[in-house]
């Protein structure tokens, strides 16, 4: 078999494979399973991750971007009497040696004004902005619509 063939071969494999949520490294932060979920065009949608950082510096997720949203928000869930409500928040911090998780509830990254319908299965772009670590850019696992978390631990 030719090596070209062996690529085209591997690369047709590779295509074949159910989308998977990714891990990903930007200086010493693990970002892992980035996933969000299925949604319409010009609905909202949400990301959602593990960050874990490994080194001895704290670091701060300050904004992120996609084409996939018109706007591109960092939230957290808070409690009003009996009500969730979304809030932005400037930053989210990851400590050294903790593992902060972006879920349903929690933090997570919200997608304002979808460009385009999110489908079960596809992958979406996400650049991450860290203070120390820089950018770094993720692909979501676009899992099912009422997913509470990314179906591949």
């Amino acid at each position: 078999m030719t090596t070209r063939r062996t690529l085209l071969a591997a690369a047709a494999t590779l295509v074949a494979l159910p989308a998977r949520a990714r891990d990903y490294t930007a200086g010493d932060l693990a970002i892992m399973h980035p996933w969000t979920r299925a949604a319409g065009a010009s609905a909202n949608g949400a990301a959602f991750m593990r960050l874990r950082n490994t080194g001895a510096q704290p670091d701060r997720l300050i904004s992120a971007s996609t084409p996939a949203a018109r706007v591109v928000e960092l939230h957290t869930m808070i409690r009003d009497g009996d009500v969730m409500r979304m809030r932005p928040v400037t930053d989210i911090a990851v400590a050294p040696g903790q593992t902060v998780e972006l879920r349903p509830g929690g933090f997570h990254v919200m997608l304002i004004g979808l460009t385009g319908p999110m489908a079960q299965g596809g992958r979406v772009p996400l650049t991450l902005r860290f203070e120390r670590a820089g950018e770094v850019q993720v692909e979501l696992s676009v899992e099912a619509a009422g997913a509470r978390s990314s179906g591949h631990h």
